[in-house]
């Protein structure tokens, strides 16, 4: 049968997701949703790359082509998130979607693609030398949510009782209120951080896109809302990629209810595996996912220079390889945006954040 691998077009976008939900190793990030938010909230190019045999999908390979102001322009798959890369029936069709890629990356004056991936069994480490990489961090669900809390340890399911017994209640949904309070939460707590925060528009383009595969959480205390997240589904597949709390409120344990109210609702809606994010080998966020049940699978994220891998071995996303500033540089940087008033950090951050692939 003859392969044909072209540009994906938006009639493709059912049969896309359809094989996208087949795949265990797909994760949200592939959807087809994904390319459009980030064209509708930053105006960047998806280039969705599809293999064909007699008109049916055996491959597929999300990239987006990404123009960044005094630096080289990539092609990423894919930017905003930890997991993306190639999906297809067998390797030969994912080296020629790779092979495609990288075509069109010379062809458009594109310096880089970017693949970024979980490592294979063979790329793999032992896991004792894992200190300082960057892990995704996923856990199996049960069938329901009683079963996923009677599985934990007493003193999780003590932590979670203790931000009820603090007051605190979660609400989930996608409704404009809860979208309200999410993102006033993510303001306070991204300044605190140091970092940027994407745009009101992006997360509004999430949920356009992503519709009933999109649940946000919105944690309060009495009518303050103290700690928000947001998962995207694919399949029997979930994934988190943005949670934050108000630092005044820890003491609450606002996190526990916030992960509490989202792990349960995957588990009594079909979701068999949860993925918690990237976190550094060893270090707090990943020792905070670990209290959970979830388990790393090592990180590798491939930079293609010409058609070519950049180093003799997969490039393995280290601590620290996500900046090329100085820790002296970087720390300037994080105290002076932590600094600035919370309404600044909010109109200027957006137009740092859409240029952060991160």
């Amino acid at each position: 049968m003859t392969l044909s691998i072209a540009l994906a077009a938006s009639s493709d976008q059912q049969q896309w997701d359809d094989f996208v939900s087949t795949q265990a190793s797909a994760s949200p990030y592939h959807r087809f949703a994904w390319g459009q938010a980030v064209s509708s909230a930053y105006g960047f190019t998806p280039r969705y790359f599809v293999a064909k045999q007699d008109q049916q999908i055996v491959g597929i390979l999300p990239t987006i082509a990404m123009a960044k102001p005094l630096l080289k322009n990539k092609l990423c798959s894919l930017p905003y998130c930890d997991v993306a890369g190639p999906l297809a029936t067998d390797d030969k069709i994912a080296n020629e979607l790779i092979m495609s890629a990288n075509q069109y990356a010379a062809q458009n004056k594109l310096a880089t693609m970017q693949l970024r991936r979980l490592a294979s069994h063979d790329e793999s480490e032992p896991e004792q030398q894992w200190q300082g990489h960057k892990v995704s961090m996923q856990m199996a669900l049960p069938e329901t949510s009683d079963a996923l809390l009677a599985s934990f340890k007493s003193k999780l399911r003590s932590q979670i009782r203790k931000a009820e017994k603090n007051g605190l209640h979660a609400e989930t949904g996608v409704s404009e209120k809860l979208l309200q309070d999410f993102y006033e939460v993510m303001l306070v707590n991204m300044r605190a951080l140091g970092s940027p925060i994407h745009s009101y528009q992006w997360f509004q383009a999430i949920i356009n896109h992503y519709q009933s595969q999109c649940l946000l959480s919105v944690v309060y205390k009495d009518d303050i809302a103290v700690g928000g997240g947001l998962i995207l589904k694919n399949g029997t597949s979930a994934a988190i990629p943005w949670a934050s709390t108000k630092a005044e409120f820890n003491r609450l344990a606002p996190n526990m209810l916030l992960y509490w109210s989202l792990l349960a609702h995957c588990a009594d809606h079909g979701i068999e595996r949860f993925d918690f994010g990237r976190s550094t080998f060893g270090e707090g966020t990943f020792k905070f996912k670990t209290q959970w049940g979830a388990k790393p699978h090592l990180l590798v994220w491939d930079d293609y220079h010409k058609g070519q891998l950049a180093a003799d071995l997969p490039v393995i996303n280290k601590a620290g390889a996500d900046s090329k500033l100085s820790g002296m540089v970087k720390s300037w940087v994080v105290g002076g945006w932590q600094r600035l008033p919370l309404q600044l950090t909010g109109s200027l951050g957006p137009k740092l954040r859409k240029y952060i692939d991160l």
